[in-house]
């Protein structure tokens, strides 16, 4: 199962656990799993069936461009960031 780290703002969620394991191919299905497990979970990442615009997604420490459609291994590790903007 693929290792996710939880927001501290979405803790309440997960009994205060740090990180909780989806399992799935892609990164929305890992999220369909841990919604399933923890009711409200996806619903603070997502606008719609879209990553929230305010997020991006980083599969084993590189930003991934595909965003949910991003396949992850059973060993993945997957973290939800702040996205950054600049110039």
């Amino acid at each position: 199962m693929a290792n996710v780290s939880v927001p501290s703002l979405m803790r309440d969620l997960t009994g205060g656990e740090a990180s909780v394991d989806g399992s799935g191919a892609t990164v929305a299905e890992v999220l369909h799993d841990l919604e399933a497990r923890y009711p409200g979970f996806a619903q603070r990442l997502l606008v719609g069936d879209d990553l929230d615009p305010a997020l991006v997604v980083v599969v084993d420490d590189r930003p991934a461009p595909l965003g949910l459609s991003t396949r992850v291994r059973v060993d993945s590790r997957i973290r939800f960031l702040p996205a950054v903007g600049g110039g």
